[in-house]
């Protein structure tokens, strides 16, 4: 037998492992009720702003097409609920997720449904492309990433969009110390084996690197949660520069992170160290790596990617020239609005309650929170400014709301048809 007969077999082996892990363990755990999910997702602002996170530059609609590869047993049919009028197909390898997610698009009767036990790498058979495909938590599963994202490549429209996220490993540095831990012992993903593995962590040494994870992931407490971290047979992760490496072999193109502030040196503590100056001459790839390393802790990489090859490829937001004028700002439905103990000078502070990282808030003087509660998400920045705010600090306003995580822009072309110069644009 051919050394590459022998690989092929191991990774038929090794898929095999992880379908049985998931049939046997499946997660996220199963739920029974998408009511609150779909009481959250009845805000068209919310919608709106999740639409123009992946296509700032296209005019908002809600028909349209829906891949979930690796859906798990939930993330589906959430995807169904929250965008009822859209299409939406669901794949899992999994006999355990499919039987769930089948089970919650009868309760909800969830005709926009359509799922199929397939693995991601035979996503070709569907026969079918896709204006977007949500593959989170998956890829860094396989035993070969990188033919699963070409294939995911191959099914997205040109003018698509992916949301895809994959480990990331600083931050779970505790979680592969207990994953070869648990390997040398003989430790595996069994009823038995996982409740002593909670009882042995309950006794992890202070100082673990595991051990902030167990604290702060209370997702952690429950066995299917553990297995996935710390028993499961296939897992890598990825560092910021590995992430570009990888999309740009499969023939993607990065678009940005799903929450940016995090990466971002201009945000929080890191615009304030001392090498600040040194970080901002790098470029954005190279920034975003070296953030990863001075914050030490991301867990996870949540991207949004296009097709390199795309004739109509998104345009960046950017705040170079005029166009921005033309931009219509939508609130995060995540931010809040802090008004008490403020720093010196503020009026109020912002934080996007997604951030785990407490520096990244972001505190506004008076004339900027004016400016801030005219965000209705219709009106254009021009006409939110109107006479009462000069352009460069405007300008600087919104393009810090931005990359706080607070606003997202419809910059299609017909929401800024109207607009009105800005005090200052005439200089």
């Amino acid at each position: 037998m051919s050394k590459q007969e022998k690989q092929h077999i191991s990774f038929i082996d090794v898929s095999e492992e992880v379908r049985d892990f998931y049939d046997r363990y499946p997660y996220p755990r199963p739920i029974e009720s998408l009511e609150n999910y779909r009481q959250l997702w009845q805000d068209p602002q919310r919608r709106r702003a999740d639409y123009h996170l992946f296509w700032p530059d296209r005019s908002y609609q809600e028909e349209y097409s829906i891949l979930v590869a690796g859906c798990s047993t939930s993330q589906a049919a959430k995807h169904a609920v929250r965008w009822p009028r859209s299409q939406v197909t669901g794949i899992d390898f999994s006999a355990t997720s499919v039987a769930c997610t089948e089970e919650l698009r009868r309760k909800y009767s969830l005709n926009n449904l359509h799922v199929h036990q397939l693995p991601l790498e035979g996503v070709s058979d569907l026969g079918t492309s896709f204006d977007q495909i949500v593959c989170t938590g998956v890829l860094h599963h396989l035993t070969d990433p990188d033919a699963g994202l070409k294939a995911l490549h191959d099914t997205l429209k040109p003018e698509g969009a992916m949301h895809l996220m994959v480990y990331a490993p600083y931050g779970r540095t505790g979680i592969y110390m207990m994953q070869e831990f648990c390997r040398r012992i003989g430790i595996h993903a069994t009823d038995e084996g996982i409740r002593d593995l909670i009882s042995a962590l309950k006794r992890l040494p202070s100082g673990h690197p595991l051990e902030n994870l167990l604290r702060e992931a209370p997702d952690f407490r429950h066995e299917a949660a553990l297995a996935d971290a710390l028993l499961h047979p296939q897992d890598r992760a990825y560092s910021v520069p590995q992430v570009f490496d990888f999309i740009k072999e499969a023939g993607l193109t990065f678009g940005r992170w799903i929450r940016q502030a995090p990466y971002n040196p201009g945000c929080g503590v890191m615009a304030h160290i001392p090498q600040a100056s040194l970080l901002s001459r790098l470029s954005p790839a190279e920034q975003y790596a070296a953030v990863e390393l001075f914050r030490g802790t991301f867990v996870r990489h949540s991207m949004v990617a296009y097709r390199d090859d795309s004739p109509c490829s998104p345009q960046p937001v950017s705040f170079e020239g005029d166009n921005w004028l033309g931009y219509v700002p939508i609130r995060m439905s995540d931010t809040i609005c802090v008004q008490e103990r403020l720093p010196a000078g503020a009026a109020s502070v912002l934080i996007n309650q997604t951030h785990t990282y407490t520096d990244l808030y972001l505190p506004i003087d008076a004339q900027e929170k004016k400016l801030f509660d005219a965000i209705d998400g219709k009106c254009t920045i021009s006409e939110i400014a109107g006479e009462h705010g000069h352009r460069d600090s405007v300008r600087a306003l919104f393009e810090r709301l931005w990359w706080y995580d607070q606003v997202v822009f419809d910059a299609s072309p017909l929401s800024g048809a109207n607009s009105a110069p800005v005090e200052g644009d005439r200089e």
